[in-house]
């Protein structure tokens, strides 16, 4: 039987401005992301050789064939409601410089895929400074949080979350796009990026609709599947400045919110 070809469905190379709670790494790094089309029966990682990610000066990284973790911040992510695998490499050296990336895939079937994008800077420079002067105010929007834990009565089957926009500061210049993810969890510790209980993918749902304003300046979300009482629940707010992986040039990584279903 002839295996799955690995194909890739898009990629970036983006700054990214980490800003989790109690993290000793730098606040400017970059990323570097490659996601597939699904392989049916055969998972992704079963069929991957090597991924390089390559850029100016000779610049050269390897993103690793393991499971992705807090961690070790390389490796792949199984999203199971899609049936695909994303890998990601998160590399606290600082923002990139600009000029075209290529990241190239060898399957282990000697098959050598690639895909290249050019990295701006404008957005990380008009963005990242309108998140740092409002932080403290930013933060406080969270809801709910440990600060602002949900009421007897909140309904679980149609639970919200919202939070402040970039632009709610700054205007129009300072429009992104918001992606948010749920987790069970009380901690960073227990918040697992590969067990989902359900994220707003803006990415594909603009790519179903075509709607290239999907994810623009959202403020709140009400989450897609009913949570259980009594139970932590994490979620992860991350600001970039686009809803199309391949034109995403930064992202802000914000901090975790935490609470505890009535």
């Amino acid at each position: 039987m002839t295996e799955p070809a690995v194909r890739i469905y898009d990629i970036m190379a983006c700054d990214v401005h980490w800003d989790f709670a109690g993290s000793d790494l730098p606040r400017e790094q970059h990323k570097f992301l490659v996601s597939f089309y699904p392989t049916g029966d055969v998972p992704t990682p079963e069929l991957i050789d090597r991924i390089v990610a390559r850029g100016p000066g000779g610049r050269e990284v390897e993103i690793a064939n393991q499971p992705f973790t807090q961690a070790n911040l390389n490796g792949h992510i199984h999203d199971a409601a899609l049936g695909t695998y994303w890998y990601m490499h998160n590399i606290p050296t600082g923002y990139l410089p600009e000029g075209e990336y290529t990241i190239e895939v060898t399957a282990k079937d000697g098959t050598v895929t690639s895909r290249s994008r050019y990295q701006r800077a404008a957005p990380t420079r008009a963005l990242v400074p309108v998140y740092r002067e409002n932080r403290d105010r930013i933060l406080d929007a969270f809801t709910p949080s440990r600060s602002r834990e949900p009421g007897p009565g909140t309904r679980l089957d149609a639970f919200r979350c919202a939070w402040a926009t970039l632009r709610d500061f700054a205007g129009p210049a300072a429009d992104a796009y918001y992606v948010f993810r749920l987790a069970r969890g009380g901690t960073l510790r227990e918040f697992d990026t590969q067990k989902l209980t359900w994220w707003d993918n803006i990415y594909v749902d603009a790519a179903r609709s075509g709607d290239r304003t999907n994810g623009l300046n959202r403020g709140e979300v009400t989450v897609g599947t009913p949570l259980e009482p009594g139970t932590s629940y994490g979620y992860f707010v991350e600001i970039t400045d686009g809803n199309v992986q391949g034109d995403a040039n930064l992202c802000i990584f914000q901090p975790h919110q935490f609470f505890t279903t009535p």
